[in-house]
């Protein structure tokens, strides 16, 4: 039994037995010439691979921007075979406020024409609602405008084959008509119609006014909904005109 002692850094020394320590193992290692370019050996004696350039990543690549610039022209090419879907413009010819006896009146003309596929859809039974938005708002530099009056009025209009005469109703009043052209009118006109109180603005004070006529596409039956979503025959609507108005 052999052994040999061993400095420790302790005040008593170490002793070994140096015919009991096993043989450690040594694994043949791979020569430079049978490791791949690119290739390093690990402890186990295989190649460990740190980085391999691969022929195959500028082909990808190119592959990726050929498949973006399809992308693009596919996009770009359905755009310019949609069906427009903007809606139909209905031009405002005036408005204006006027006050009576402390109460703020509207007076507005519209131009108001109903399309072929309105006035088809009416003529076969299905109803139209349009609503008449007003806003009345006061301007404030150090935050959001102050909403002061708001209103927003409907209109249905219906068909009625058997008497081959169009009903409008808004609230509960109801009127009938012989025409298409006198709906277009009684729509399209609006006169004296009460938005607000004179008790609510400040004498002197520039407000901004704002009303546009459109077609409520919600109040349609679900199938011509969709097809309010890609024709713009469904989506009659006129721009916000405003304007300013002191009281």
């Amino acid at each position: 039994m052999g052994g040999a002692k061993i400095k420790t850094g302790f005040s008593t020394p170490c002793s070994v037995r140096t015919d009991r320590i096993a043989s450690v193992p040594v694994f043949p290692v791979a020569g430079p010439a049978a490791l791949p370019p690119g290739a390093f050996p690990d402890f186990a004696g295989m190649p460990l691979l740190l980085h391999s350039p691969s022929p195959t990543r500028p082909r990808a690549a190119l592959h990726q921007s050929t498949l973006a610039l399809l992308g693009v022209a596919l996009l770009a090419a359905f755009a310019s075979f949609a069906p427009d879907s903007r809606a139909d413009s209905i031009p405002v010819r005036s408005a204006e406020l006027r006050v009576d006896e402390g109460e703020v009146l509207l007076n507005a003309d519209f131009d108001f024409t109903l399309n072929s596929t309105l006035e088809e859809a009416l003529q076969r039974g299905v109803p139209l609602h349009f609503v008449l938005e007003f806003e009345l708002a006061l301007k404030r530099w150090y935050w959001f405008d102050e909403t002061v009056a708001q209103e927003a009025y409907s209109y249905r209009v219906s068909y009625t084959a058997l008497t081959r005469q169009y009903r409008v109703a808004s609230g509960l009043l109801a009127q009938n008509f012989a025409s298409l052209e006198e709906v277009e009118r009684y729509i399209g006109r609006v006169t004296s119609r009460r938005v607000g109180s004179v008790a609510a603005l400040s004498p002197g004070t520039r407000y901004d006014a704002a009303v546009r006529l459109r077609l409520d596409v919600n109040q349609l039956p679900k199938p011509f909904q969709v097809n309010a979503l890609a024709s713009r025959d469904w989506t009659l609507s006129s721009e916000w005109h405003r304007w300013s108005f002191i009281p």
